[in-house]
């Protein structure tokens, strides 16, 4: 089991009134499972994400990663969850502009104090098709094959899992398919991958929906 959610709450406080962001989430994720969460907005996926992704914490209930309970834990060690076990994809990429392709991957691996950085990220570039692109910058390739670099970066480290936040969002349809595809060859590799959506077509390429709404979950197809 990568991810053991129970009753997970969160409030904000936005111009005097209380949001209730998440109302009771529970739910489980197996290794190696694909699974989309999905809903509208203001549904609270964005919450639940930031919280899975140890970026945020709930206000109550407990969340176990990958083993470990990181209710309550230090933001170093918050810090140190991001960078070994989660493999973060954005919609707007993310990459440092004036950084090749190899030196946006190799990031993940300098922060954790690696001595193979470049041979390792030169790897997980292979691995998602840029072989012939690792030395380019950002504004010399296209928005797929940046996203092919964020994809590339997420791995690179062998996370529990990767957290994917719309990443088909900033595509054309075609380039949206085209890494779908490369999620799905990943998948079948063994990664265990959540993706963040508000496409029902993005969704059902996952083995398993969580819908949320209003802050609960409303149904897992």
């Amino acid at each position: 089991m990568i991810i053991e959610a129970e009753s997970l709450v969160k409030t904000y406080i936005l111009g005097g009134a209380t949001v209730q962001a998440l109302d009771g989430v529970s739910m489980q994720v197996n290794e190696g499972e694909m699974v989309a969460i999905t809903g509208s907005s203001g549904s609270g996926k964005s919450t639940l994400m930031h919280i899975l992704g140890c970026l945020d914490q709930a206000d109550s209930g407990t969340y176990i990663l990958a083993g470990e309970n990181v209710a309550g834990l230090s933001r170093d060690r918050l810090a140190e969850i991001r960078n070994r076990r989660i493999g973060f994809v954005f919609q707007t990429f993310n990459l440092l502009p004036r950084l090749s392709a190899v030196e946006n991957v190799e990031l993940p691996l300098l922060y954790a104090g690696s001595r193979s950085a470049t041979d390792n990220a030169i790897q997980a570039l292979e691995t998602v098709g840029l072989a012939d692109r690792m030395w380019h910058e950002p504004n010399q390739l296209s928005g797929g094959q940046r996203q092919r670099v964020a994809v590339a970066r997420a791995i690179v480290t062998n996370p529990a899992m990767l957290l994917a936040d719309e990443p088909t969002g900033n595509l054309d349809s075609k380039t949206g398919v085209e890494i779908m595809g490369l999620f799905h060859a990943l998948h079948e590799q063994g990664h265990t991958i959540i993706v963040v959506t508000h496409e029902p077509d993005i969704a059902r390429e996952c083995q398993r929906t969580i819908r949320l709404h209003d802050g609960r979950i409303l149904e897992t197809t």
